[in-house]
């Protein structure tokens, strides 16, 4: 791999990730305000997220009102510009939640924005601290008030992040998967990564990470639900903010035999190109390369918007004996992908790396992260956005799937 500076400068962009709208410079700015640069919307079926960037931390008072239903917020200290003047636009007409938007200028100093719902919702508001290219952040969320959580996974362990219960709703070790196809199919989770406000990489002409690996997760899925013994899940099938710590738990919710992330990843050096796989390391990382990628991937939390610090598998040491099992078990499976991936791309490392990545540290699934090509190299991100490439990808992380499996299976008739 290149060296470690090449790392140092990934930043995503915010531009074309959604709906967005972008400052227009106001004269009707006052001392000590804050200036509104960016309003944006992400609407899915699990939750609704509003965030309004600023170029100061926001100060908020959040109520409901009814008849009709609204969630309205008040923002001190700001008065209205293009940014907020066009959030009505950014409501789309498939948003669960959201029936319409509006905003004025409740007094001088403050301005009003009413949120008029489909339903129900629990909202959930919070800030940000800068990170990356991104200035302060407001955030709003708004969950389904009556839904019972058992019919979404996703939607109860998301609850159980927010609570604070996702650790304690965890087992430290999860029951073993079911034995190669014998007790029932095998489970394998999907990981798209990015998603919602954290577009991932972007390329030069505007590929979003986090739309690429979702076309090619979504391909992967349709190919192992073919197989007669295997079936998939995945973290995300739309375009929606996910903790980490949630992605894996969902994983071990669903009890999985495999995981797997997906990425498209950007250097600074776009002569850079390639695919690569990587597990889990616990004693630090097996280049200076896979160590910042490890960091420029645990971000995604602090891209995305995550309200709490405190990951047990991110902060704490839980490495035993089912632990280095799992990882030995990953750097078979690992091998496995990349040798079928060298057939259709070339390889930018010909072993499997190692880094502290966080969404691979299920202590008890076999994990790793394919970084399918370098979406910073003109000629990758034109083939990341083709059909057949994204197809060639799937089939390739499929082969290297069954033969895995395969060579388990032989080693368990011995």
């Amino acid at each position: 791999m290149s060296d470690s500076s090449s790392f140092l400068s990934r930043r995503r962009l915010l531009q074309g990730a959604g709906a967005v709208a972008l400052l227009s410079v106001t004269k009707l700015g006052f001392a000590a305000s804050s200036h509104v640069v960016a309003v944006r919307l992400w609407p899915s079926s699990t939750y609704s997220r509003l965030t309004v960037e600023s170029s100061t931390p926001l100060e908020y008072k959040q109520f409901a009102l009814s008849s009709p239903e609204r969630v309205v917020i008040d923002i001190k200290n700001v008065r209205l510009n293009a940014a907020l003047k066009n959030i009505s636009s950014l409501v789309r007409s498939d948003d669960p939640y959201i029936k319409s938007a509006r905003v004025g200028q409740f007094d001088p100093t403050t301005i009003r924005l009413v949120l008029e719902l489909k339903q129900n919702v629990t909202p959930r508001t919070f800030t940000l601290g800068p990170v990356a290219n991104i200035k302060d952040r407001l955030v709003l969320d708004l969950f389904p008030a009556s839904a019972p959580a058992e019919s979404d996974p996703l939607l109860a362990l998301l609850e159980d992040y927010n609570s604070g219960a996702l650790d304690k709703e965890q087992p430290a070790v999860a029951p073993l998967p079911g034995k190669a196809g014998r007790d029932r199919p095998l489970v394998i989770m999907l990981d798209p990564g990015h998603g919602g406000e954290d577009p991932g990489a972007i390329g030069k002409n505007k590929t979003r990470e986090k739309d690429v690996v979702l076309k090619i997760a979504r391909r992967l899925k349709a190919l192992i639900d073919k197989q007669p013994n295997m079936r998939a899940y995945m973290t995300r099938n739309e375009d929606v903010f996910i903790p980490l710590k949630v992605r894996v738990a969902k994983a071990r919710k669903q009890r999985a035999d495999l995981f797997i992330s997906i990425h498209a990843d950007a250097f600074t050096n776009r002569a850079a190109r390639g695919s690569s796989v990587f597990a889990l390391s616990t004693k630090g990382a097996t280049s200076t390369a896979a160590r910042f990628l490890a960091q420029t991937q645990n971000e995604s939390d602090l891209i995305g918007g995550v309200s709490k610090s405190g990951d047990r598998y991110l902060d704490h040491t839980m490495f035993d004996m089912v632990q280095s099992l799992t990882i030995n078990d990953s750097l078979k499976f690992g091998k496995e992908v990349l040798t079928r991936m060298g057939k259709v791309n070339h390889l930018h490392k010909r072993s499997v790396d190692q880094a502290g990545f966080a969404v691979l540290k299920a202590p008890d699934i076999p994990s790793i992260l394919v970084e399918t090509a370098f979406i910073s190299n003109l000629e990758e991100e034109r083939k990341l956005k083709t059909s057949r490439f994204q197809q060639q990808v799937a089939e390739s992380i499929l082969a290297g799937i069954k033969a895995y499996f395969e060579k388990g299976a032989a080693v368990a008739r011995k």
